[in-house]
């Protein structure tokens, strides 16, 4: 169960992220759209985990490793936005959220019944 202060650094990492991935989004996925879903910021805030939404992807893992390879330069870009908000900007790790997929899946399983 999360905190009020970690849900508010996740609504604030959430927000500027996304900002940030919106200017490096052309150079990541030329044609395609990046989102930010969801970041979950661990207790201590040392940690961040931040959910990406990829559309449209074939090879979504290797939008995902040019993601993490970048994670660096993504993260300094981060500190210049929410340097004032937080003493400390935490280390980020990516992953793909699939809920949509999974939606999707879900919905055409229903639909052929």
């Amino acid at each position: 169960m999360d905190s009020v202060r970690q849900n508010k650094v996740n609504s604030l990492l959430q927000q500027e992220m996304a900002a940030v991935m919106q200017g490096h989004g052309r150079q990541l996925l030329p044609g395609g759209l990046i989102t930010v879903t969801a970041v979950k910021i661990s207790p201590d805030l040392g940690l961040a985990k931040v959910y990406l939404s990829l559309f449209p992807v074939k090879n979504k893992q290797a939008v995902l490793q040019q993601v993490r390879d970048m994670g660096p330069r993504l993260r300094g870009e981060l500190g210049h936005r929410v340097g004032k908000q937080l003493r400390i900007v935490p280390e980020l790790n990516f992953y793909i959220d699939d809920s949509l997929d999974k939606t999707e899946e879900i919905e055409k399983l229903l639909k052929g019944q």
